[in-house]
């Protein structure tokens, strides 16, 4: 994914986005850091881009695979500022393809 996936940085997270060749759904990996904060805080931004991620897949090409590594910012964000930037990584993954 890292390798040979295309990234998208922004100031929230940065994002890897990778089209398989057999696509049954769209899927995201979060990976979150300890450096983030604790528990509860890296389970709150989980939660927080799964639910954006839920909200905006069906815009995403069924194809993709994408891992989000938030950054601190994104702790504080609102969650439109969240819906925003994951909508702007499935606009550049979508026009890859």
């Amino acid at each position: 994914m890292y390798d040979h996936g295309t990234r998208v940085s922004g100031p929230l997270f940065a994002a890897f986005c990778l089209a398989r060749d057999q696509g049954s759904g769209a899927r995201l990996g979060l990976t979150v850091p300890r450096a983030i904060g604790g528990s509860v805080d890296r389970n709150r931004i989980k939660r927080r881009l799964r639910e954006a991620f839920r909200l905006h897949r069906t815009e995403l090409n069924p194809q993709w695979d994408i891992v989000i590594n938030p950054r601190r910012t994104a702790l504080a964000a609102p969650f439109t500022d969240l819906e925003r930037a994951l909508r702007k990584v499935i606009e550049q993954c979508n026009t890859k393809f």
